[in-house]
């Protein structure tokens, strides 16, 4: 079985082809993302309405390089109907230039060798959704392919199991999704059954990394920078003078860390940044204090997610730790996290992605496909929509 997987969740345009044989065995023939980091990093965030434009200039020319790159992309002359013209314009009413891009690369290429097509329809950001969701809805209509809607956050926890032999996946087991928009812990009692423990109450722990950088004057995205400041930081700053002559050090909360429950909260953290950082006098806002503030702030998140997902681990008494999101591609998140597990849980087992398979692409969109389509979880072209605020359960 061959699932072509469309995602367009939030900035990045993720299209990947998957091949699963019969012993459910795993084979990426291709797996390409289109990153607009460039497009949003001067305003500091993602703006919804640029991510849209932009995944409608990269879709059509993605597909075709993930085509190229498996071998199935072939030239032939298609006829567009009519009824065909007249199905796009219905799909495509609020996206006439995709529209006119998908017409095109229709007319030119000719149906690929594959068996289905799965998409993102949720959670993220509504404008990128439809276009992704329309995007794959017009190449079903046209291919006559079965559709596969996929739920984002699944999508992060299955891509896991990649790594694993013919699939497989010891339950209970315990999701840790950790992104720009979302925080979550989600037990996983089996295939396609979730339950959402704890989530953010705020802002998500990627959130807090930009808004945070933001106010260093760092780059975005702002956890990679943040990371990379705080890999140089050594621990032995002296004490800080602050404009009124005070001393103290660099320390800030952990919000929620021993609340009990499984929820977190980081917009208070950015709050304590800002405060930190506007209490340093500014003759000492050195490179060197830059760093110590950064490590605290990671940090601080680390800690939070750490406290948060082992207790939900022993709890659950859960067999697996899964992590997933783009944030979970931060190296200290991932080492510390391992080592707290071994410590309290050495039984229990640890799953966490590559870190270019942490942030968002086509391929978890294809392998949970593939698992919701063994269900026969198809939907149809003509009715299927985005839902921005889709819940794994």
């Amino acid at each position: 079985m061959r699932i072509l997987g469309v995602e367009t969740s939030c900035d990045d345009t993720g299209i990947a082809i998957l091949e699963v044989d019969e012993n459910q065995n795993f084979k990426i023939l291709a797996n390409l993302v289109a990153s607009q980091i460039k497009v949003h990093k001067k305003y500091g965030g993602v703006f919804p309405a640029m991510a849209k434009r932009e995944h409608q200039k990269n879709l059509a020319p993605t597909l075709i390089s993930a085509l190229k790159e498996s071998k199935l992309l072939k030239n032939s002359a298609n006829k567009i109907t009519k009824e065909n013209q007249k199905n796009f314009d219905d799909i495509f009413y609020k996206e006439p230039e995709l529209n006119k891009k998908i017409t095109s690369f229709l007319k030119k290429y000719a149906k690929p060798d594959i068996d289905a097509i799965a998409v993102t329809n949720g959670p993220g950001l509504e404008p990128c959704l439809w276009t992704g969701v329309n995007f794959a809805r017009a190449l079903s209509y046209f291919w006559n392919l079965p559709l596969i809607d996929v739920n984002h956050i699944e999508s992060h926890i299955l891509v896991n199991l990649l790594q694993t032999n013919n699939c497989s996946l010891q339950v209970p087991a315990l999701g840790l999704v950790v992104s720009g928009g979302h925080t979550q812990i989600v037990l996983v009692k089996k295939f396609g059954k979730y339950e959402i423990l704890g989530e953010t109450r705020d802002d998500a722990a990627g959130e807090c990394f930009d808004k945070c950088a933001k106010i260093l004057g760092l780059g975005y995205p702002g956890g990679p920078v943040i990371s990379k400041l705080a890999e140089k930081h050594k621990n032995n700053m002296p004490l800080i003078r602050s404009n009124n002559g005070n001393e103290f050090d660099i320390k800030l909360p952990r919000p929620m860390e021993h609340s009990g429950d499984y929820d977190f909260s980081f917009s208070g953290l950015k709050t304590a940044t800002l405060y930190l950082w506007q209490k340093i006098n500014d003759r000492q806002k050195t490179a060197q204090r830059k760093r110590a503030v950064a490590s605290e702030i990671q940090q601080a998140i680390i800690d939070v997610l750490i406290k948060k997902t082992i207790k939900a681990v022993k709890d659950y008494n859960v067999k697996t730790l899964i992590l997933g999101g783009g944030v979970t591609a931060n190296q200290e998140l991932r080492k510390q996290m391992e080592k707290k597990l071994a410590d309290e849980l050495p039984n229990a087992k640890f799953l966490v992605p590559s870190p270019n398979l942490s942030t968002d692409n086509g391929l978890m969109v294809a392998v949970a496909g593939y698992f919701k389509a063994k269900k026969n979880g198809f939907s149809n072209w003509k009715t299927l929509e985005a839902d921005a605020n889709l819940r794994v359960e």
